[in-house]
This record gives structure tokens, C-alpha cells and sequence, in this order.
């Protein structure tokens, strides 16, 4: 059974551990094939001081697998033992003397159950009520229309993960790193993944209006795109000139495994010098494929590892052939590189079989687990996080490359890639 890697899935549904991926917006009007898709989903920034109030306070409660933080800083109601008398008085004075008192008592009831799962803290643990857990599994279906990016929650900030390419949201200019404020006008403080999903995916020909704010700028600014039909060829690949492979993976898809296989073959017959796997705005997606992408490198040997609350965990090796074994790589990755794309980076760059060049990784580094539950709601809890062969744990700090290069807005504006080109120059050296 293949587990995808985003922030959502479940032992009980065939999508469980999607632990490797960000989240999803595909807004592709799916998820987040890995932004939700790699463990889940499709799982990190200083923001200027007069921006801070906008943004809030990003401290938090705990780590994201029920780790408590600063202990010496809880307050002292929070040491005391649990009155479940407390919810009943507080649901007896909502009933009676709120002037919205006649809210049916179900969805005061399934307010407190998300509240429950709220309180952890953590951004990709979220409480799906029916209507809400029947849509995503419906995007999980294949509904690809929207603005092809996918988000996540860095710092307590709402961000793009990754736009798609040649797709809306990247057509209209976003960059992965952006601030996601408004969505159509409404603010995103304290709003999750999975509710900013709703209101950017829809039908191909509507708009969206997105407030961000982008590192280096003084001010928001806003793009309106519109939706359209998403979209994505996993795995691409060419000769550059001096007989180097280029591979691009966008995504760690269902076809993925299948076409980087067929990409791989057709490559080797070339006889390449050297390989650069392009693994940059890759939210990620399914594990499996991650670990057999790995293999092509890293003959056998572990290449993840996730460990669970109570210390439990478990080693996923390689199966595949290392049929790239002792052929010189470059591995390119940047801020919208999640999940299982930093599960692979990770394993080639701890085991020294590939450099990498670009920039700090995005730092997903967790996995999700979704239960279904018996009123057709749901439970997507962080159940692990996930460290690379040498014991790294990624999660909120990324993967730094060895060789880092950045990418300015006039290299964008003039089409240039200073992070291919100077890839290419360390294979020729």
C-alpha cells in the first residue's frame, strides 16, 4: 500500500500517512498533493517590526508532537486538574444568554471538538467536521481546478509553499516564501491550512484576490488570479550541453515513481557524466516514491526514518536498483522544497552521493494521520516526525544546501538561473 506524504490520511482510508507533503491548495482545488500529499501535505520567517502586529506572536504552546515549550512560561490554570464541569457551564451560559442563542446545539458541538484539536498548537493537526472531511476527500478524487500552489503555515504565518509551474497563481507572479494576509479580504491571522484551502480553491474561470507580503518589500501587495484547470508533469528531463542529465521533479505523484523510472533509463542510454535532479517548488507527496527515488542513489541503505511520541519507530530502506551509483549529482532545492522532497535530499546529502545547491529547504518534517469517524468527520493528528539517515530533524529548520545561491527578482525578470548554472559549473569542474 502506497502512503502519501501530506497533511493528511489514515490506516482506516486508504490515505493515511500522507505525512510528506505541505498543504494544499492546489488550491489546485485538490490538496495538496503533497502539500498534502507527503506526509501530508502537502507539512518555516522574520517578518519587519512594523509589520509584527500583522503577523502576531509566533510562539506556541508546544513543538507539534506534544512537546511542551517554555515550561517555565504556562500558566499556572494549565498545571490544575481537568472540570469537565467548566464546558457544561460554559455551554449552558452560551445557550441561554447569547444573542445568538438559537446556534443549533450540533454545531456548537462540533465547534468544541475542533476546538480540542486547536488547542495542540500544531498547524497540521486539524478536526474535519463531515462537510469539511467529505471535500477533501473529493479533492483526494482528482477535482484539479484552481490556482496551482500549495501552502503551509511557517512561524505561525500562513505562506506559499510553492506555485505551480506554468500555472495561475505562478502566471500571476506569486513566489514561493510569499505571506498569504487576506484571501478575498479576509484576514488570515489564526486561520488554518485547511480552512485558507477552501477559500482560495475553486471553479476554473472565478477569481481569488490574495493579499501577501514578500520578504525585501515595505508593503502588502494584492494579485487577483484566476482559477483554471491545473496542470502538473511530475518528472521531465533533458541533456545539457557537456552530456549532463537534467531531471525536474515537480511533484512525488502517483505517475511519478513510473515516469522517473522511464526518465532514468532513457538517460542512463546517454551515458550521462553527471545528473542534477531539480527538486526545487517539489511540496512533495507520496513516501514510497520518495524512498524509491532515493534508491536510485543510495543502494539498500535506510533512507527515512519516523519516530513516534512514545520513541516507537520505524526505518524505511531503499529497494530500488542504485543505478545512479558513482555517477557524479547535484541536487537543486529551495524554500518551496517540502517533505519528501527533503526526505530524498536529505538521504543523498547525508550519505555524500550528491551536492546540493540553492537554497535553505521549507522544513516539513512531520507526519499526519487521518481518522475517519463513525458521523463521516475526521481527525488529522501529528502522529511522528521524520529524520534523515544521520538522525536530522528538519522539521521548521529545513535542509541547508552546500552550496547556497540565490535567486534575485532581476535573474527572474531576465529568465537567468544562476542556481542551474552554477550546478552545472560544479559538474564540469
Amino acid at each position: 500500500m502506497s502512503y502519501e506524504l501530506t497533511p493528511f490520511s489514515s490506516r482506516m482510508s486508504w490515505y493515511r500517512k500522507l505525512s510528506i507533503g505541505v498543504a494544499v491548495v492546489f488550491v489546485l482545488g485538490a490538496t495538496f498533493y503533497g502539500g498534502v500529499y507527503a506526509g501530508s501535505v502537502w507539512d518555516n520567517t522574520s517578518t519587519p517590526g512594523s509589520l509584527q502586529g500583522i503577523f502576531g506572536n509566533t510562539s506556541t504552546a508546544n513543538d507539534g508532537y506534544g512537546n511542551v515549550k517554555n515550561a517555565d512560561k504556562i500558566p499556572d490554570y494549565l498545571s490544575k486538574d481537568v472540570n469537565f464541569q467548566l464546558f457544561w457551564d460554559v455551554w449552558r451560559l452560551v445557550k441561554k444568554e447569547s444573542v445568538t442563542k438559537d446556534t443549533p446545539d450540533i454545531k456548537l458541538f462540533y465547534g468544541a471538538l475542533s476546538g480540542v484539536v486547536s488547542a495542540l498548537d500544531d498547524p497540521y493537526s486539524v478536526y474535519f467536521d463531515p462537510d469539511m472531511h467529505k471535500k477533501f476527500n473529493e479533492d483526494l478524487s482528482g477535482s484539479f481546478e484552481g490556482i496551482g500552489a500549495e501552502i503551509g503555515i511557517k512561524d505561525d504565518q500562513l505562506i506559499i509553499v510553492t506555485p505551480l509551474a506554468g500555472n495561475p497563481a505562478e502566471k500571476a507572479g506569486i513566489l514561493a516564501g510569499d505571506k498569504i494576509i487576506e484571501v478575498d479580504g479576509k484576514s488570515t491571522v489564526g486561520m488554518s491550512v485547511d480552512e485558507a484551502v477552501d477559500l482560495i480553491r475553486g471553479v476554473k474561470g472565478t477569481t481569488v484576490t490574495l493579499t501577501l507580503f514578500r520578504d525585501g518589500d515595505v508593503d502588502t501587495q494584492k494579485i487577483e488570479i484566476t482559477r483554471d484547470t491545473i496542470t502538473i508533469d511530475s518528472v521531465t528531463w533533458e541533456m545539457k550541453d557537456n552530456n549532463i542529465a537534467y531531471i525536474k521533479v515537480s511533484h512525488f505523484n502517483r505517475d511519478t515513481e513510473g515516469n522517473f523510472a522511464k526518465a532514468v533509463d532513457e538517460a542512463l542510454a546517454k551515458k550521462p557524466k553527471g545528473v542534477i535532479l531539480d527538486l526545487r517548488n517539489n511540496p512533495g507527496g507520496f513516501l514510497d516514491t520518495a524512498i524509491q527515488m532515493a534508491g536510485y542513489w543510495i543502494d539498500g541503505k535506510p533512507v527515512v526514518t519516523e519516530k513516534y511520541s512514545d520513541e516507537k519507530q520505524d526505518v524505511y530502506k531503499a529497494r530500488s536498483t542504485a543505478k545512479f551509483d558513482g555517477i557524479k549529482t547535484m541536487v537543486l532545492v529551495n524554500e518551496g522544497s517540502a517533505s519528501a522532497s527533503e526526505i530524498v535530499a536529505g538521504a543523498l546529502q547525508d550519505y555524500k552521493v550528491a551536492t546540493l545547491v540553492g537554497m535553505k529547504t521549507f522544513g516539513k518534517g512531520s507526519v499526519q494521520d487521518i481518522r475517519e469517524l463513525s458521523d463521516g468527520s475526521a481527525v488529522k493528528l501529528t502522529i511522528a516526525k521524520w529524520l534523515t539517515p544521520e538522525g536530522r530533524s528538519i522539521n521548521k529548520e529545513g535542509i541547508a544546501p552546500d552550496i547556497e545561491v540565490k535567486i534575485t527578482q532581476a535573474d527572474r525578470d531576465a529568465k537567468n538561473d544562476p542556481q542551474l548554472d552554477r550546478a552545472i559549473e560544479e559538474m564540469n569542474k
